[in-house]
């Protein structure tokens, strides 16, 4: 193939993979917005977010269980040899960001702690600069400004006035680097241990740790088998949990590997930010929440700040060749690849 034509094909294959990465990041973040309206009729009934958390998880690893067995091939020994990638998963992907998240909105209004959880794209940015495994561009620092601003706008201001608490902010931040963690470590490639088995052992750990937190009483536990209200419908308990485990946990996690493998850990923490903006779509058709001019406005600057980030995907990324299998588990950090941080359309994933 002439150098020209290789070139050209090369820079296909970028677009093509951006664009399949990009439309998996959506369709995990819509997955995931649906957790909030699923959730909140159960903690309404009197359920706590730890016991609800680690119940959706657990369920959610029995559904992956059988598939994940499957492209095993009924082998184990893939998830000993990247066990370190795996207790990481669950730990700083599942569990951490969902517990310091819940720990933090008992001390902060809720829209504090998620700006500030949300701050993680803005972290894995900050890393690919410090590190210089990522230029600083133009079009990345308006996008990471638009997204900024538009999350913002969609969560609002109100909760900055008066005196935040210290510890709470610890938290929420805390919880932010393990947002950042989750979105590393899903692009990261796992040569050898297919991103089922590991998705399904991660939300398997989630679920023991965060039911071991609970017992602690760091997160209030408690949960009812009373009836809940979704929308104009009264359903049992077992309905939305049961919804949320197959859509927003299984599927969502899912999904959000697969994009992050496509995308990298850059670009996809910033198209993860859409789970926001349809998060208040869905509040709004399902449980009548309507949104302001200013959620519309905000929901408009975040996309409009990924489509910039995404503008910045290197057309180098992708090679003709694999690249060559490494040993399973958890690399230290200066061994991870560039397209991890920067974003770009890894090779082997």
């Amino acid at each position: 193939m002439p150098l020209g034509r290789a070139g050209a094909q090369r820079a296909d294959d970028t677009v093509t993979r951006t664009r399949i990465g990009l439309l998996t990041m959506v369709g995990a973040a819509i997955a995931f917005s649906t957790s909030g309206v699923l959730l909140k009729p159960l903690i309404d009934a009197g359920w706590s977010p730890g016991a609800a958390v680690a119940l959706r998880c657990a369920l959610a690893s029995a559904v992956l269980a059988g598939p994940a067995l499957f492209v095993l091939r009924g082998d184990l020994r893939a998830l000993m040899r990247s066990w370190r990638i795996v207790l990481a998963y669950g730990l700083v992907a599942v569990a951490g960001t969902q517990v310091l998240y819940f720990a933090a909105i008992q001390r902060l209004p809720i829209a504090v702690a998620l700006l500030i959880q949300y701050s993680a794209p803005v972290m894995i940015t900050l890393l690919g600069w410090t590190t210089g495994r990522a230029k600083v561009r133009p079009v990345v620092v308006i996008g990471v400004v638009s997204s900024v601003a538009g999350l913002l706008f969609l969560v609002g201001v109100d909760g900055f006035r008066g005196v935040l608490d210290g510890t709470g902010i610890a938290l929420a931040l805390a919880s932010a680097v393990c947002l950042a963690g989750y979105y590393l470590l899903s692009a990261r490639p796992t040569p050898g241990l297919p991103p089922l088995g590991m998705v399904a052992a991660g939300l398997l750990i989630g679920s023991l740790v965060t039911a071991l937190i609970g017992t602690t009483g760091l997160l209030p536990w408690q949960a009812t088998a009373l009836d809940v209200r979704l929308g104009s419908a009264t359903l049992p308990w077992w309905v939305p949990m049961l919804l949320v485990a197959l859509v927003a946990t299984a599927a969502a996690y899912c999904l959000s590997i697969a994009g992050s493998r496509r995308l990298g850990s850059r670009l996809a923490s910033f198209a993860g930010l859409t789970e926001v903006v349809f998060a208040v779509v869905l509040a709004w058709v399902l449980l009548g929440e309507q949104p302001g001019g200013r959620q519309l406005v905000g929901g408009v600057a975040i996309l409009l700040g990924v489509v910039l980030v995404g503008q910045d995907q290197p057309a180098a990324a992708v090679t003709e060749t694999p690249a060559p299998l490494e040993p399973a588990g958890l690399p230290p950090l200066d061994t991870i690849d560039d397209d991890v941080v920067d974003g770009g359309a890894a090779s082997h994933a």
